[in-house]
C-alpha cells in the first residue's frame, strides 16, 4: 500500500557530508511521523532521527549534525548529514507511519548504504 524509497547513500571521507532522500508513494490518506533509522553490521537498527508535525527529534551522536526535514507536498523525507563520522557507518532505512484502508502501519524502505572512510 505504501512504498518508500531511499536515495542518495554512498562513500564519503570522514568530515563530508550527504543528504538522503526518501519518497513515500501508494494508496495512503496521510503520513503522520516519518523518520530515519540505521543498521550497522552487528549491531541493531536505531533511529537516528524523526519529524512529525514539524517537529524533529535526534539521537544524542547526531545532534547538530543531522538535520531532518520533510516536504509534505511531496511526502518527501530528508536527512542531510553533515561532518560525517566513521561511526555512522551503516544502512540507512525511511520508516513511515501510514494512515491507510483498515488503520495506522509502518512501513520501511529498502535501505541505503552510507560509508564513511578515514
Amino acid at each position: 500500500q505504501v512504498q518508500l524509497v531511499e536515495s542518495g547513500g554512498g562513500l564519503v571521507q570522514a568530515g563530508g557530508s550527504l543528504r538522503l532522500s526518501c519518497a513515500a508513494s501508494g494508496t495512503f490518506f496521510s503520513i503522520n511521523t516519518m523518520a530515519w533509522y540505521r543498521q550497522a553490521p552487528g549491531k541493531q537498527r536505531e533511529l537516528v532521527a524523526f519529524i512529525r508535525g514539524g517537529r524533529t527529534n535526534y539521537a544524542d551522536s547526531v545532534k547538530g549534525r543531522f538535520t531532518i526535514s520533510r516536504a509534505n507536498a511531496k511526502n518527501t523525507v530528508y536527512l542531510q548529514m553533515n561532518s560525517l563520522k566513521p561511526e555512522d557507518t551503516a544502512v540507512y532505512y525511511c520508516n513511515a507511519d501510514a494512515l491507510v484502508v483498515g488503520g495506522t502501519r509502518d512501513y520501511w524502505g529498502q535501505g541505503t548504504q552510507v560509508t564513511v572512510s578515514s
